[in-house]
């Protein structure tokens, strides 16, 4: 059983958008777990072989309790039925608390796809009458993390401050040596300094080094305001 699950429509995503709330949430004692809906190839260095490897070494380096591929095809992912029970019978076997999935607006189909069929596993994870093994569970939560291809800054419901969290963070970001080093211009930012810039922007706005924005659909209910940051 999970507390928090993060389902990511490639490899590398879990670690681009929520590796210091992972890396936070184990240091708070929570179980949490990385599904990956496709194997994110092909790429142009990359391979399932490479991927494999390079997601086993992210998931040692954020100390993962659970991680699986649901092999669905990437590139042509959809929210198809077949897929929904796919999913919601991880939901039913994992039993989440809280479920971190893409932001619903991206340019990137995938990435719109997995929130569409994220939503739609959440609910028939629920249902009593139903072929799908494990019993009806229905997560509290979904929270929305950007990992966005838009050029565009949208606003979030929360900012996590993850500055104790950065350095192992980019450890994780930078096993997937096919996706962001291996392929990077021999002058000029390289993606890492990028992706750190835009952690420190979040930070910023919360009075802290770094970052990580999450939206919700939904009211998020406070039963104290003593853990609200001071902001900047």
């Amino acid at each position: 059983m999970l507390d928090v699950l993060v389902v990511a429509p490639h490899p590398d995503d879990a670690e681009l958008a929520v590796a210091g709330a992972i890396l936070k949430f184990k240091q708070e004692g929570l179980a949490v777990g990385v599904l990956d809906l496709t194997d994110g190839e092909p790429t142009p260095l990359g391979s399932p072989q490479i991927r494999a490897r390079e997601t086993a070494a992210a998931s040692e380096i954020l100390g993962l309790d659970w991680r699986e591929n649901l092999r669905l095809p990437n590139r042509s992912l959809e929210p198809t039925l077949d897929a929904r029970v796919k999913l919601a019978t991880v939901f039913r076997q994992t039993r989440p608390r809280w479920i971190f999935a893409p932001y619903w607006v991206d340019a990137h189909p995938d990435h719109v796809a997995a929130t569409q069929l994220i939503e739609a596993a959440r609910f028939w994870s629920k249902l009593s009458k139903t072929n799908m093994p494990g019993k009806p569970h229905y997560p509290e939560r979904i929270f929305y993390y950007f990992c966005i291809h838009l050029r565009q800054v949208i606003q979030p419901a929360f900012v996590l401050d993850i500055s104790d969290q950065w350095q192992q963070k980019q450890a994780a970001i930078e096993c997937y040596r096919s996706q962001f080093v291996d392929n990077q211009p021999p002058t000029g930012p390289q993606f890492i300094d990028r992706w750190r810039a835009m952690a420190a922007t979040w930070g910023l706005l919360i009075g802290v080094d770094y970052g990580e924005p999450f939206a919700s659909r939904e009211p998020i209910g406070l039963f104290s305001m003593k853990a609200l940051g001071k902001g900047s």
